[in-house]
């Protein structure tokens, strides 16, 4: 996984934050005892969970220790672990009524293998809820990805590979697991004002495993043909801003 800047991410904390928000509501639990917030990130989203359950022990758990630090500098008054979620989960140290991924999994490689792993975090009857972006499916994410394969950037850079799987895969891991789930999918129309803004949005999440892999300069190449590709595939609303559109993956599953 990339190194992750919490300034940079959080340049759009109130959209980034908005799917956390709605797959917390879809929690249907009256009150959960204790919540791991799994790459919690800058604590935004662990945030979100104590407001919709004050009264539950909630742990947010990031690798980034960048991130860690962001987080416990603006919630004093929640606890912070260093866990990798791609590592041993028994580090976290207990069971939780919920475990909650928001924007994390998608980083990480054999999600049929992953869920079952979550899902040893649980008690009896608590529910995993994961949100994934749907990487195949943006146009920002493919760009990105065909522009890394041709003959000017290929030499340079490593494609990353999409680790999610299809919805449809999803469903059948997911029964696999429980024959209590729930899977749905959200696209978020988000305002830009501008190309720039967008770029702006992936240098704090998708962009930055290749970013990491070029020169200062070369890196400023690759992100003025990302520009260019952008203004063939965006066009400018009449208010002068740009309709970007996120689809993301959502699946709560209950634990037998």
């Amino acid at each position: 996984m990339p190194d992750w800047n919490p300034v940079q991410y959080e340049k759009f904390l109130k959209d980034r934050t908005r799917p956390a928000i709605d797959l917390a509501n879809r929690l249907d639990v009256s009150s959960p005892g204790s919540i791991l917030d799994l790459g919690c990130g800058p604590g935004n989203s662990t945030k979100v969970l104590k407001d919709r359950f004050p009264a539950a022990r909630i742990v947010g758990a990031d690798n980034s220790a960048d991130m860690l630090a962001k987080a416990r500098e603006l919630y004093p008054d929640i606890a912070f672990i260093s866990l990798d979620a791609n590592g041993d989960l028994h580090e976290a140290g207990e069971k939780f009524d919920i475990v909650f991924s928001n924007a994390c999994i998608q980083w990480l490689p054999n999600h049929r293998e992953l869920l079952s792993k979550l899902m040893t975090l649980l008690n009896p009857g608590g529910i995993l809820a994961v949100q994934i972006p749907m990487q195949r499916e943006h146009p920002v994410h493919r760009i990105i990805h065909e522009l890394a394969g041709t003959a000017k950037w290929s030499d340079k850079l490593n494609p990353r590979q999409y680790n999610n799987l299809t919805a449809e895969e999803y469903f059948d891991v997911l029964s696999d697991l429980s024959g209590d789930f729930d899977i749905w999918e959200t696209t978020y129309c988000h305002r830009m004002p501008g190309y720039e803004s967008i770029i702006e949005w992936y240098k704090g999440t998708g962009l930055r495993p290749y970013l990491e892999q070029l020169s200062e300069s070369d890196a400023d190449g690759f992100i003025s043909d990302i520009y260019a590709e952008l203004k063939h595939r965006y066009r400018i609303q009449k208010n002068g801003e740009i309709l970007f559109r996120f689809p993301r993956l959502f699946f709560t599953v209950r634990k037998n």
